[in-house]
């Protein structure tokens, strides 16, 4: 079965070489790309901050990596941070922090659902301030419901997401070897990929009901859901709680 790796291109290397491994035909069409936010006002206010904060949140290896930029250029030290507690989205995000001998909760379930269910977070006085490292439209459901419970929120937007421009081609290329496929495997790890999936099959429809449709996490599985009865669609979806590259293995053995 084919399975197409939509994940980033700067991510996406080691799942596909896994998955080549184990005898896996892999299709690389990243649905994200990812470009930093230039620096402004905003953003050197928030990170003037940031020392007042008791927990900062980062969402991905590439928000550890432009949040550490931003920190540099605010003339920040990490020093200065000593008594943060940091939480990790998941374990590649805990790696990259540890690159900064920074050591990070990570949820079981790599999303903002599992996030909030940490001991650390579900013990958090409403008093505390928490700091969001993230890119545009991201991790907005975690920050509504800390925000809810009385906590200040701020929220770092870092990068933004964009679908490459070069994905519509990719697609157009292997359109043949597409049609000829009764099923195949896709991995929506966000909204974000899952409305630029939607996007990139607008002209070719039928192929929305042949794929196996891997979803991270129970929201964004619930998105899937829903547009899939509203638009009385066939597809299959099956919920993913983490990234690893055993899980996703797991699951294609089991399709």
């Amino acid at each position: 079965m084919l399975f197409i790796n939509t994940r980033p291109a700067d991510r996406a290397a080691a799942l596909s070489e896994s998955l080549k491994a184990a005898h896996i035909d892999v299709l690389d069409l990243p649905l994200l790309e990812l470009s930093a936010e230039p620096w402004s006002e905003m953003l050197a206010a928030q990170y003037a901050q940031l020392a007042s904060v008791q927990m900062i949140v980062v969402v991905s290896p590439s928000a550890v990596q432009f949040g550490m930029k931003g920190l540099q250029k605010a003339g920040l030290s990490l020093a200065s941070l000593q008594h943060v507690k940091w939480i990790a989205v998941g374990e590649a995000t805990a790696q990259a922090l540890l690159q900064y001998d920074l050591h990070s909760e990570v949820p079981e379930v790599e999303t903002s659902e599992g996030m909030l269910r940490l001991p650390v977070l579900q013990q958090l006085p409403s008093s505390a301030s928490v700091a969001f490292w993230r890119g545009e439209g991201g991790r907005q459901f975690m920050m509504d419901c800390l925000l809810e419970q009385g906590n200040t929120v701020l929220n770092f937007v870092l990068y933004r997401r964009h679908c490459p421009s070069l994905t519509k081609q990719i697609l157009q290329r292997h359109l043949p070897q597409l049609n000829g496929l009764a099923v195949f495997t896709v991995l929506i790890s966000s909204e974000a990929s899952w409305n630029y999936w939607l996007d990139l099959l607008a002209d070719h429809e039928p192929l929305l009901n042949r794929a196996v449709i891997l979803v991270l996490g129970e929201r964004v599985d619930a998105l899937v859901e829903q547009y899939r009865v509203q638009h009385h669609l066939s597809f299959t979806a099956v919920m993913l709680h983490d990234m690893k590259i055993n899980t996703i293995l797991k699951q294609l053995e089991a399709v």
